[in-house]
């Protein structure tokens, strides 16, 4: 086993079987999260007759955060309400008035969706009414909170949209009062016109936003592994160091770290192949050697620096403490994702983002020729990876074989980045979009196949390939 095999197999759980079949029950908790996502756009109100309430208890919610990323809901509920209510208003009525006729409509609407959102959860607590294991009565307990949640909600909604003292029930009078406090006055006599119906449908969300994001959902059977990784993700907490959920473009926190589990599969079984770890040892000098020509430096010191670290990666003795070195670093999994690509190289990128005050002052000195601020700027780097490396648990370990090949590349890059030489600028951000076009490429369904772990390991080493040859051809233009 090569030393990439070694370094980056990372021993975690095997995921479920990769041919999955859903029985009922997984079926109505998936369409309940359906129907819960599209919470106030569906259909109007239907009273409930609500059956007797458990006592409530409290729900410890978890540190997850999901981030939507498709519009409110709420224009579309606007859109619903105005043609009920643009049809029925007379010319002369006010618009203040057809705007509570607006809200009482969308909020009509929004109250049949969470009564149909709770049958669905009661159906499913129904299925698991005399639970077989801990697992299930755990799954009941939280079905109940959540359905004592929306029991909650539907009351306040009705006391919103419902109970004569709410403010939508305010007769004419009331209305043209508060409108003559507006910025307009009178009524608008041509509001039901095809115009003004037209014009309105500007100012709502895009109907086609909702058509893909049903389609994305529908889509999910397509990929097993991606389903396994969230039933994992549902039992077990994925670590992870840092968040990466906007940056590689995932819709919410759970897309990402159940395709992190995948990813880091993917690579484990990658490497168990040592010609495809040579190939990314190989490429790795390349084209670092390839960046340090570009700019007139001499990569001795670096080819020494990175044949040094390739050499103490390969002796098994040293593994016990690169493990916990990079603990200690909040590395939460000895995987070439964790270890390189979000260790090494993000961190790399958000340094040079931030850069030491030390740095900038020199680049940003206008009496300083462009030779004195390259040699200064490489001092200062130097001496802030010389500082590092002095208060290093481990003299010869691994951080301190990174820092020897850092005091080489970082210079170059904080060079590239913040100096005036436009044509080694342009390199090194190609350099950056190129290496984060990857890392989007590959939490992208559409990109790699989430599948089998195979396949999303086949798709991520083409994609890593595609990206190195657009960066050589780039370096040899």
């Amino acid at each position: 086993m090569s030393f990439l095999s070694k370094m980056f197999n990372w021993r975690i759980p095997s995921l479920l079987p990769q041919s999955i079949t859903f029985n009922t029950t997984q079926k109505v908790v998936i369409v309940s999260i359906l129907a819960s996502t599209l919470l106030g756009v569906l259909a109007r109100h239907l009273r409930r007759r609500k059956t007797p309430r458990p006592i409530r208890r409290n729900r410890k919610i978890g540190g997850r955060r999901s981030r939507n990323s498709i519009r409110s809901p709420n224009d579309l509920v606007s859109l619903s309400g105005s043609k009920v209510s643009a049809r029925s208003q007379s010319p002369g009525g006010s618009i203040v008035a057809l705007s509570d006729r607006l809200s009482l409509a969308s909020g009509s609407l929004g109250m049949e969706a969470l009564e149909t959102v709770l049958n669905y959860w009661e159906e499913a607590l129904t299925c698991y009414q005399t639970p077989t294991s801990h697992e299930d009565s755990e799954f009941c307990r939280e079905i109940q909170n959540l359905l004592d949640m929306a029991y909650s909600l539907q009351d306040q909604s009705e006391l919103l949209f419902l109970d004569q003292r709410s403010v939508l029930f305010r007769n004419e009078s009331q209305a043209s009062k508060k409108l003559s406090k507006g910025d307009r006055s009178g009524s608008d006599p041509n509001f039901d016109s095809a115009e003004s119906f037209a014009s309105a449908l500007d100012q709502v969300a895009d109907l086609r936003e909702f058509e893909e994001f049903f389609e994305s959902m529908s889509d999910l059977h397509r990929y097993p592994l991606y389903q396994s990784a969230i039933r994992h993700l549902e039992e077990n907490p994925i670590p992870y160091r840092t968040m990466r959920t906007e940056l590689v473009n995932c819709s919410s926190d759970v897309e990402y770290l159940a395709k992190l589990h995948c990813i880091r599969l993917a690579f484990q079984y990658l490497f168990k192949d040592s010609s495809n770890g040579q190939w990314v040892a190989d490429t790795g000098r390349q084209v670092l050697t390839d960046l340090l020509l570009l700019s007139d430096k001499d990569p001795k010191d670096f080819l020494v620096g990175y044949e040094d670290m390739l050499r103490f990666l390969q002796e098994p003795s040293n593994w016990v403490a690169i493990e916990k070195e990079l603990e200690q670093r909040n590395v939460k999994a000895m995987t070439f994702y964790d270890v390189v690509l979000d260790f090494i190289i993000l961190d790399a990128f958000k340094d040079l983002d931030s850069p030491p005050t030390s740095v900038t002052a020199v680049v940003q000195n206008r009496f300083l020729s462009n030779g004195f601020k390259e040699t200064a700027l490489t001092t200062a780097v130097w001496s802030v990876l010389k500082a590092k490396r002095r208060l290093l648990k481990y003299s010869n370990g691994f951080m301190a074989h990174f820092y020897i090949i850092s005091e080489q590349i970082s210079p170059l890059m904080a060079w590239g980045f913040f100096g005036p030489d436009e044509n080694l600028r342009d390199v090194c951000n190609y350099f950056r979009e190129q290496t984060l076009g990857f890392l989007a490429d590959i939490f992208n369904f559409q990109k790699c196949r989430y599948e089998t772990v195979e396949d999303l390991s086949a798709d991520i080493f083409q994609q890593m390939k595609e990206r190195v040859n657009n960066i050589t051809i780039k370096f040899s233009q």
